[in-house]
């Protein structure tokens, strides 16, 4: 019996482990496991959610371990140090408690399939100053900093105000005017309506709630279409939210963005979301790579360095005859989980390619609206937004919790949802 290694627990990954558990491992033609070095997974397209506060990540966490029993993989949590891939052992950092106590010690996992899931990072672009100064939303740890940053910074703003500062209020400055920056920005006016109507601060959440957007290119968006472009930005700037276009930032200061042209924008709290990349693990394994650190991969999604070795997500380099490139998208894990649970979990192999199918994106605009671009399986495009649009946004996570729950537990989480935010707060206050 095989051991096949899936090292990330992210869209992609946890998806193709439950798959596999429930095919290959349940049936006994192989042994699964999973490997994070966190104990619960978060779907990362809604980490704005929780830096804005709407949603608990405690809530709408899975516990890896539940999972993985219920499915028939297994669970090892630990931070993977590199890998051996002439011994095909993946060795795993000790883990470490909150307290510093160690629970478990260094140890290694052989493997004869590794599947390398590992998701990306934020891409600082060599900006001066942008690591040091700026926060980021590559996981829920760093989604709760920023949350917690935005209701102290509130807070403490309008305790300055009370007391007569000049100048009061809190400048929040979005790096980055794509999916997460526009989705983030959004979120945010409306926390810091729902924080001034629950009494958390006593500004004017237009007025001395100050975010901005600096975008370099000429459009928000950019990967819609640009009629869908501008409808965000007139959407944005009429939730008070400054947009700034072909703004390419210079440098980062503890309190400032400096942008190219000199001109300095005062940020309280700096969130960068001009890019992403592969981890750093990417280039330490002997893999070829391209300038993003992602992995090589062939049609069956296998590196081209080793036939053991296949590589799904935003970590990988997938070829599409259309797009010239897989883009780093949940839909495109998902895809790629469903071709390799066939490749791996069939007794027979597949021989056909992994083939790439866009189905649109769609971009939230806050609690009410939204904007994206649906695509038919003959090509056409069709624009929507929106009621219809934000449907359909919403529809995207229940879609994953169908891939890992099922229907009925699927549709059981929903009312649960829906019951919790009439019973709740719009946004967590603390």
């Amino acid at each position: 019996m095989e051991t096949i290694v899936i090292v990330g627990g992210g869209a992609g990954g946890l998806e193709l482990a439950t798959r596999l558990g429930n095919s290959a491992a349940k049936t006994g033609r192989a042994r699964v496991v999973l490997v994070d070095r966190w104990p619960t997974h978060f779907w990362k397209p809604l980490l704005h959610t929780v830096a804005s506060g709407k949603h608990d990540p405690q809530v709408m966490a899975i516990d890896y371990a539940a999972q993985a029993a219920e499915h028939g993989f297994e669970f090892a949590r630990g931070e993977v140090l590199g890998v051996d891939r002439e011994a095909r052992r993946v060795a795993l950092a000790p883990w470490i408690a909150d307290d510093g106590a160690e629970v478990l010690p260094a140890r290694s996992i052989g493997y004869d399939k590794l599947v390398l899931a590992l998701g990306s990072v934020t891409n600082f672009f060599g900006v001066p100053g942008a690591e040091q100064h700026v926060l980021t939303l590559d996981d829920v740890a760093q989604a709760e900093t920023f949350r917690q940053r935005f209701i102290d910074g509130c807070i403490q703003a309008s305790a300055r105000q009370a007391a007569g500062a000049p100048n009061p209020g809190i400048d929040i400055v979005i790096v980055g005017g794509g999916a997460t920056g526009v989705e983030l920005a959004a979120e945010l006016s409306h926390s810091a309506r729902a924080l001034a109507r629950y009494n958390v601060h006593a500004m004017d959440p237009v007025r001395h709630v100050r975010i901005r957007i600096l975008e370099r290119g000429p459009l928000l968006l950019p990967h819609l279409h640009q009629r869908l472009s501008k409808r965000a930005a007139r959407h944005l700037r009429a939730l008070g939210i400054k947009v700034l276009l072909d703004t390419a930032v210079a440098r980062v200061d503890a309190g400032a963005v400096i942008d190219t042209e000199g001109c300095t924008y005062p940020s309280a709290i700096t969130l960068w979301a001009a890019g992403v990349e592969a981890p750093a693990l990417c280039a330490t394994l002997g893999l070829g790579t391209n300038g993003l650190r992602q992995i090589a991969v062939g049609p069956s999604l296998q590196a081209l360095d080793d036939a053991n070795v296949y590589a799904i997500g935003d970590c990988a380099n997938v070829g599409c005859p259309i797009l010239g490139k897989v883009p780093p998208r949940a839909q495109a894990a998902h895809q790629q989980a469903l071709y390799l649970a066939q490749v791996l979990g069939q007794a027979s192999p597949v021989s056909a390619p992994f083939a790439y199918r866009d189905y649109g994106s769609l971009v939230s605009l806050g609690p009410l609206a939204a904007v994206g671009v649906l695509t038919h399986s003959s090509g056409r495009k069709y624009a929507v937004g929106g009621a219809l649009a934000r449907v359909l946004y919403s529809l995207m996570y229940r879609k994953h919790q169908v891939a890992l729950h099922g229907v009925v537990r699927m549709s059981a989480q929903t009312v649960a949802d829906w019951i919790r935010e009439k019973l709740s707060p719009s946004v967590r206050l603390h």
